[in-house]
């Protein structure tokens, strides 16, 4: 349970009985690892920041629109990303929507925003060299069993049966699914296990929910870990619009996700207060009631069947194809996927598109389950039907927004390059890096405050409302001092 410490037990105030002073001061020095580490996530997200073409807040590129809006339980643990050029490949974008839950899900959802991109990024460059180098092996080996022996053609043999099988393979899905099918399983695998270790963030009781996919050219791969979700809008034989869904929401009530949890000795039921909502409980204690059957984090449940191993899909984008969909599970408890797609493609303006389907979201919140409280939204609106050769990127197309933004005090929906067709000129550097600069402030001031909301208290069961995790830690439960206090605090009010 050493990962349920809190942190102060690893940096204790000067004053405290723990602190070392005098000659114990040698032995204080050698705790500073902690804070450089934190230094070096620091100087780490600032360089993230700086990345062309890297969109993680509110605002829109020539290609997506992305809005997140904290709901009404907390701070908000969504985050969500795009990424144009992604692996310095022009014909590519990465996508990602993450949905943090438990004490620390923001810090969760965050470091995996963060650090998932690199790591796939750079299984994927390890994979297609590794490819290249078999494919230039088997080739040689065709060609040397010609003219061996027939003892090593019989050995050949055997390795071309497995060359062809790769083969079949190969027609089944493109090379580009094969190759990003390992780079995915790899990422997903590190990632987790880079969470297990970490020592600034206690992911014990906390985790995340990722959907993530990476288009090249017409190919969609899609890996995907809990309960957001991938829809794709399309036209049908009748030139409809229809809704297409891309990923299956990985929750316990799936047969197959509540089999492998009870074989591991995880259980699985729901509460009498909300019959439709399984969740995932340890042998013996009624925690922590985890509302999906996947997740990264949440490693007081890996030994009893919960995984962070995601589903793969393939989709070849056809011209039919208009845009796609992330979202976490603020939208898609109140709204279907046709009425997302309805929503987005009647926006006036693409760049205001994810904006207006989280504000949709929220009216169907309170209109639906007034009672409740409404859940952080976090959408990614991908659009396809466009040249991405003829784009900017997204910090070009954020320097703009900003310059405009700094004449009015409120967001004014404008078309974006969408609407229009050439090239557009690239931004200034100096516009990039106070871009830069404004970025990493802003996530400096959220992660601030988000600190400050850690230690309230979370209220599990409210209306019809759902939460992801049902979690009785005696860190987080206020004394009754502390209730005392607030009740002086309203009556004074």
């Amino acid at each position: 349970m050493g990962s349920c410490l809190s942190t102060e037990s690893r940096s204790p105030l000067p004053s405290s009985p723990t602190s070392s002073v005098g000659r114990k001061r040698k032995g204080s020095l050698k705790r500073r690892p902690v804070s450089r580490n934190s230094s070096f996530d620091y100087k780490r997200e600032e360089m993230l920041h700086r990345i062309p073409g890297r969109l993680f807040l509110n605002g829109s590129s020539e290609v997506a629109s992305l809005f997140t809006q904290q709901g009404k339980k907390g701070t908000n643990q969504d985050a969500m990303i795009v990424w144009e050029n992604f692996g310095s490949r022009t014909d590519t974008v990465f996508c990602g929507v993450f949905d943090g839950h438990g004490p620390y899900g923001h810090m969760v959802a965050k470091r995996v925003r963060d650090c998932l991109p690199l790591k796939l990024s750079a299984h994927w460059e390890v994979n297609i060299k590794n490819d290249d180098v078999l494919r230039e092996i088997s080739q040689n080996r065709t060609v040397s069993m010609n003219s061996e022996d027939t003892t090593y053609s019989s050995v050949s043999v055997d390795e071309e049966a497995r060359v062809s099988i790769g083969v079949e393979d190969a027609e089944k899905h493109p090379e580009v699914f094969q190759t990003l099918k390992e780079s995915f399983m790899k990422a997903f695998k590190v990632m987790d296990r880079e969470l297990k270790m970490h020592t600034n963030i206690d992911c014990f009781c906390s985790g995340t929910t990722a959907v993530t996919l990476v288009k090249q050219g017409d190919d969609l791969v899609i890996g995907n870990v809990g309960d957001s979700r991938a829809i794709l809008a399309t036209r049908d034989g009748n030139d409809s619009l229809i809704a297409v869904q891309l990923t299956v929401d990985l929750k316990p009530s799936l047969p197959a996700e509540a089999e492998r949890i009870r074989k591991c000795r995880g259980r699985v039921f729901a509460l009498q207060d909300e019959p439709d909502v399984a969740r995932v409980w340890l042998p013996n204690n009624d925690s922590p009631g985890l509302a999906m059957a996947r997740a990264f984090g949440d490693f007081c449940l890996k030994d009893f069947g919960l995984i962070s191993v995601p589903e793969i899909s393939y989709r070849r984008l056809t011209e039919k194809d208009e845009f796609i969909v992330l979202a976490t599970d603020g939208i898609w408890d109140v709204l279907s996927n046709k009425e997302v797609v309805d929503i987005v493609a009647s926006s006036p303006a693409r760049s205001s598109a994810a904006r207006r389907l989280v504000e949709s979201a929220v009216r169907a919140w309170r209109s639906k389950y007034p009672t409740s409280k409404v859940d952080d939204c976090a959408v990614v609106c991908l659009f396809l039907d466009s040249d991405i050769n003829n784009f900017s990127t997204a910090s070009t197309a954020k320097s703009k927004e900003q310059g405009e933004v700094s004449t009015k005090k409120e967001d004014v929906d404008t078309p974006t390059g969408l609407m229009r067709s050439g090239t557009v000129r690239a931004a200034d550097n100096s516009l990039v890096q106070e871009q830069s600069k404004e970025e990493a402030a802003e996530e400096s001031k959220e992660e601030a405050s988000e600190y400050e909301e850690v230690g309230k208290e979370w209220s599990a069961l409210e209306g019809v409302s759902r939460v992801n995790t049902l979690l009785t830690l005696p860190r987080f439960v206020p004394s009754k001092e502390d209730e005392k206090a607030a009740g002086e605090t309203k009556k004074r009010k």
